[in-house]
């Protein structure tokens, strides 16, 4: 049997095989679970470019509601995390994620097709609902055929992958409106959704078989619930990561209109958006080091402790300038920023999982699920408050960042129990 024959992953094969053909099989394993983890950043990052144009085209008269094109894509991920997880343990994981991604491309047809706002909403509701699917059984599909360092290792790969995204997203959607109008970014949404369906469906087998499936079940969920609430160490780590994320949905929202009209930069916005990103990528690769020698709870502190101090700083000089201080300046302010949300996203999702390691599959998406609504709320409001400067973004880094510290503060003493 020729290697273009074996399917994407199977364990037994892929021992079977020889090592060059092992290691094609997992490279193109790789390659397909980055694509499906990377639905959600895309989705999100090719928007920012084309908000003004979406918000001209749809009659929004007020520029900051063209935010709520985002931020109604986090409100569908944020429901649809709860349930694909439970779901891929009840169907399987393709069927799970095949289900995904149909309502993503419905969402997306919705959205091309929208002749008013509401209508445009709906459909990012819709994308956001399916891309939960793809985004959150990719780890249980992982999960199921590898363990302790191979999986960590799998998980290396894809979230390096992943960190790419963000850097290239705006590009790619900026270099669409070069030559096309905004639909033609929900084309290559929907392109992308069909391309990962063919090739899942093809290659991919499944990896939960029948025998092991269990009944979908809302008592679950809602148990599941409970128990993250009665967890000081899940509830407040899990809270601390939604504040966070309400600053970085803030800063989503909100960053074309910073860049493109405060600062002016045209069509280089997403030149500066990749170099915040970077931060981002880069604080992960170093935090698989520097949790090893700190630890989570320390690494933590310090994170939530500098982007409270930098925000104060720069929120000072800002005020001082009118609120748009220098372009330089604001990157400077901005990177190491960046570097310590890349820090928290990891270690504050891995505090909240730890005392949850009984119901890690069902737990990890109420954990996710309450992150996303917790941060919806806040970071629009930071998004919405958008008012020609950049005093909004970086005071509510200082205010959630101060709050998540205090949280972490609060977990860290029912730890030690005093």
């Amino acid at each position: 049997m020729g290697a273009a024959a074996i399917p994407v992953t199977d364990v037994n094969v892929i021992k079977d095989a020889p090592p060059a053909a092992a290691t094609r099989v997992r490279v193109e394993f790789i390659a397909l679970m980055a694509l499906m983890v990377s639905i959600v950043a895309v989705s999100t990052d090719a928007m920012l470019p084309a908000l003004t144009q979406i918000g001209q085209d749809l009659g929004v008269t007020q520029a900051n509601n063209n935010q709520l094109v985002v931020t109604s894509f986090f409100l569908g991920l944020a429901v649809g995390q709860l349930f694909f997880g439970p779901l891929s343990d009840s169907i399987g994981r393709k069927s799970a994620i095949n289900l995904g991604f149909a309502v993503f491309a419905v969402g997306c047809v919705l959205s091309l097709t929208a002749s008013d706002l509401n209508m445009m909403l709906a459909g990012r509701v819709l994308q956001g609902i399916g891309a939960a699917g793809p985004r959150t059984v990719a780890v249980a599909l992982v999960r199921d055929q590898y363990a302790g360092r191979g999986m960590a290792r799998i998980m290396s790969f894809v979230m390096a992958v992943f960190i790419l995204v963000p850097i290239a997203a705006p590009a790619l959607g900026q270099g669409i409106l070069l030559i096309a109008d905004w639909r033609g970014i929900f084309w290559m949404f929907l392109g992308l959704a069909v391309l990962a369906t063919v090739w899942l469906t093809v290659r991919q087998p499944e990896t939960l078989p029948r025998e092991k499936r269990r009944a979908f079940s809302v008592v679950r969920i809602g148990n599941a619930v409970l128990e993250v609430c009665r967890s000081r160490m899940a509830i407040g780590s899990a809270a601390a990561a939604g504040l966070i994320f309400s600053a970085m949905i803030g800063y989503l929202t909100s960053s074309q209109q910073i860049f493109q009209d405060a600062y002016g930069v045209g069509d280089l916005f997403p030149l500066y958006f990749a170099i915040l990103a970077i931060g981002i990528g880069g604080a992960s690769i170093a935090n698989a080091r520097l949790v090893m020698r700190l630890g989570m709870q320390r690494l933590t502190v310090w994170a939530l402790s500098a982007i409270i101090i930098m925000a104060a700083v720069f929120f000072v000089i800002a005020v001082s300038l009118d609120g748009v201080p220098p372009l330089w300046s604001f990157m400077l302010y901005g990177v190491p920023t960046f570097f310590c949300m890349g820090i928290l996203f990891g270690n504050l999702n891995a505090m909240a999982m730890e005392p949850l390691g009984h119901i890690a599959g069902v737990g990890s998406a109420v954990v996710a699920s309450l992150t996303g609504f917790i941060s919806l709320g806040l970071g629009s409001a930071i998004g919405l408050s958008y008012n020609g400067t950049v005093l909004p973004l970086v005071a509510g880094y200082g205010v959630l960042g101060g709050l998540a510290l205090l949280l972490m503060l609060w977990v860290a003493k029912g730890r030690t129990g005093t």
